[in-house]
């Protein structure tokens, strides 16, 4: 089964307004535009499975890491998502204004904003985990277990850097 994925794969070159297969060139060679063509076939089918529930991929990790990290601050989120401040700033906002998150002062250091899931941010992050379940499905059954084991460790060291 694996063996006639790869062959869908090799078969699945883009082509031109004529009907010919166009040459990826050098571009074949590149990690970045494979992992990039990768995390765009990623998002195509999350943005799907999502709808209208209004959720992105940075706003569903901050979520996630949320629950997972009661009375997180903001610094340390953005540290943990590789992204700068004001970006989660603008990330947090937008999940405040939707009451799925609430901000406040850190009791040991006023500068610190602390966040939690709000009840409502819950019951979204439930909804939403058994979409992002058959979501993770569908990209996952186009590898092996081994496959997708060894993918992800991989990724984890190059972006550990």
């Amino acid at each position: 089964m694996v063996a006639k994925r790869q062959a869908r794969v090799a078969d699945a070159a883009p082509t031109d307004s004529h009907g010919r297969r166009l040459s990826y060139g050098r571009l074949d060679t590149l990690l970045g535009f494979h992992v990039r063509m990768a995390q765009t076939a990623i998002y195509r089918d999350f943005a799907a499975t999502i709808g209208d529930r209004g959720l992105t991929q940075k706003q569903l990790a901050v979520l996630e890491l949320v629950a997972a990290n009661p009375e997180v601050s903001q610094v340390d989120l953005a540290a943990a998502l590789g992204t700068d401040r004001a970006t989660m700033m603008g990330l947090v906002d937008r999940l405040e204004e939707r009451e799925l998150v609430r901000r406040r002062p850190s009791t040991t250091d006023r500068r610190r904003q602390e966040l939690a899931l709000t009840p409502a941010g819950e019951a979204e992050l439930a909804a939403v985990r058994d979409l992002v379940a058959g979501h993770e499905a569908r990209i996952l059954g186009r590898l092996s277990q081994t496959e997708a084991d060894r993918l992800v460790r991989a990724l984890k060291r190059i972006y550990a850097v």
